[in-house]
């Protein structure tokens, strides 16, 4: 089935979007730094990818389930989507994994802080 490949990326994409805005990771908090990391990342990849297609690495291959459109030569239109998708999925598993190793932080302290509060010779101590 023509598309299929584009449409899984595409869904993907949205499933990390509806994380994104439910957990508010990253677009919600920063728009703009968001979308310019996901640009920067997209182009550095784009460029990766012009080198690797350039020396003959990166190979597009036959497959039905692409669109069938190419910007260049092995560059089918999935790429830059996925890339998109690539470089918006780290941004937020990368905030999400900040917002966790926080919370765990505050957690820590706060136990530590009402530890320091309980009287010593209490029965009730582990």
């Amino acid at each position: 089935m023509p598309g299929l490949y584009l449409l899984a990326i595409l869904l993907s994409l949205a499933g990390i979007v509806i994380i994104d805005l439910r957990w508010r990771l990253a677009l919600p908090v920063a728009a703009g730094r968001t979308l310019a990391a996901v640009g920067i990342g997209t182009v550095f990849f784009l460029a990766w990818d012009a080198v690797g297609i350039a020396n003959g690495i990166f190979l597009k291959g036959d497959s039905p389930l692409y669109v069938g459109f190419d910007f260049a030569p092995e560059l089918p239109l999935e790429e830059p989507v996925f890339l998109i998708f690539l470089c918006y999925l780290a941004l937020v598993t990368w905030a999400g994994a900040m917002r966790l190793l926080a919370r765990g932080r505050r957690g820590s302290a706060s136990e530590a802080s009402a530890g320091s509060a309980v009287k010593p010779g209490r029965s009730d101590q582990t």
